[in-house]
């Protein structure tokens, strides 16, 4: 009879305690939403007590708003049950023509299938110097020691579009709009170096690359010296009716390698140059100089099979380094493996097919890419926490959790835009019970950090 008590007494004690956290994290609320910075914002929160399911705070859960980044964990989970946690990219190498005493009277073919972590020093496997030791020792292998041709890539399987409709100008240059083809490299990403000068006003120059050669890429600056510690405002825009790309902003003074990111023009092209230079014991820029495009790339006689690291380590670097080009390989990936068409529109149609059947209208997931970075995506905090919950049930649950950043002491996808700032994830609560949350504030007034950190302080309180 005492233990029946006292099992009796700690549920209600519990009780009380999720009751006082309740109220509490809704008054903190209401005082936040009436804070001048939201004055003309859009605020979406949805929390629900994962313990007992019963929502905690729900305010303009249906209501469309911008996601940026937590849109990933949509694209994620989709990712997780359709392709599997185990799923790799496959990129194989061929030749035309034929072997005569060790010489290729051909060219040698690289044909992707969107790996997107081809050449990224994320991956001890599948960085730059170690996929080039992998080929030409797959190359010596075949008994090919030298080749009459060329090396030329294939990006056949998916179709050519490589910027989804909705990205804007000022992002497609730089490392976090470096779109998606069926062959990546090095993230198609490249790192410039600035050199400021010493006074305020004065121009900064371009240092040097990495690599130090990007083929397609020709770049002009007109960033100027700011004042020390005013950090990164540099936008590199690529051309628009220009044959040159420009380098835009400020650079604090006194910097002499000032490292910020580009997407490549033509990081297929730039893969195969590569390759083609290590072969011949060239520069990259050698080889580009008498680099002919091919009319038709022919099949090609495939003899080695270059496999990618697994979904759940691809998924986990795509969640807690937020990288867009990971989201855009995935989506199409889907698109290809259950449509047979390799662009974003079909991979949207994918997810939206695949949700529906789950609960979620396409118009709760109404969006435009797979990572978030258009700010034309519209996603309600409902879809988003249905689609945490989900994941929650699955096999793959605990790759997926593990892949969650952890802010705040708060396991959860954040997301920023122009406007906009997001976040999505899961709590365990000071009176032990699992919440799950996706809270997303569009239009705010002033500073980003300070809306974070009134963000995380009403989280916290959970």
């Amino acid at each position: 009879m005492k233990k029946l008590f006292l099992f009796l007494l700690i549920i209600s004690s519990a009780h009380t305690y999720a009751q006082h956290t309740d109220r509490a994290f809704n008054s903190a609320f209401r005082k936040l939403a009436q804070d001048p910075t939201f004055r003309h914002a859009t605020i979406s929160l949805y929390v629900i007590n994962t313990t007992t399911g019963k929502p905690i705070t729900e305010v303009n859960t249906n209501i469309g708003v911008a996601p940026a980044s937590c849109q990933k964990v949509i694209t994620a989970s989709t990712a997780f049950e359709l392709l599997g946690h185990d799923y790799t990219y496959k990129t194989t190498l061929g030749y035309t023509g034929n072997i005569v005493n060790g010489v290729l009277n051909g060219n040698l073919i690289l044909k992707g299938s969107g790996d997107p972590t081809l050449g990224s020093w994320r991956y001890a496997m599948a960085n730059e110097e170690k996929v080039i030791a992998d080929f030409r020792q797959a190359i010596a292998r075949e008994g090919i020691h030298e080749i009459k041709g060329h090396v030329y890539a294939d990006e056949s399987l998916w179709k050519s579009e490589a910027t989804p409709n909705g990205w804007v100008w000022q992002d497609i240059g730089n490392y976090y709009g470096a779109g998606a083809r069926a062959l990546n490299w090095r993230e198609n990403q490249y790192d410039l170096y600035l050199k400021s000068g010493s006074k305020i006003g004065d121009p900064v120059s371009v240092a040097g690359m990495k690599p130090s050669f990007v083929e397609g890429l020709n770049l002009k600056s007109e960033v100027t010296s700011a004042s020390k510690g005013t950090g990164d405002n540099n936008y590199i825009y690529m051309p628009l009716d220009d044959s040159f790309s420009y380098v835009r902003g400020t650079t604090p003074i006194n910097e002499n390698q000032f490292t910020i990111s580009g997407a490549m023009p033509h990081p297929a092209t730039q893969m195969a140059l590569t390759l083609e230079a290590a072969l011949k014991n060239q520069s990259v820029e050698t080889i580009s100089k008498n680099y002919p495009a091919p009319n038709n790339i022919a099949t090609s006689n495939v003899f080695y099979t270059y496999t990618s690291p697994s979904l759940d380590s691809i998924i986990f670097h795509f969640l807690r380094r937020s990288i867009n080009l990971y989201g855009e390989a995935l989506l199409k990936t889907m698109a290809y493996n259950f449509t047979k068409v390799g662009d974003t529109d079909s991979g949207v149609n994918v997810i939206h097919n695949f949700w529906k059947d789950k609960g979620i209208e396409p118009y709760a997931i109404n969006i435009v890419d797979g990572s978030g970075l258009s700010p034309s995506n519209r996603v309600t905090t409902q879809a988003l926490v249905t689609v945490m919950e989900y994941a929650r049930k699955q096999s793959w649950f605990p790759s997926f959790y593990d892949a969650l950043p952890t802010i705040s002491g708060i396991k959860m996808k954040s997301g920023s835009i122009n406007g906009v700032i997001s976040y999505t994830g899961y709590i365990k609560g000071k009176d032990n019970n699992q919440y799950t949350f996706s809270f997303v504030i569009n239009n705010y007034d002033g500073s980003g950090n300070a809306v974070r950190r009134k963000m995380w302080d009403l989280l916290g309180i959970l």
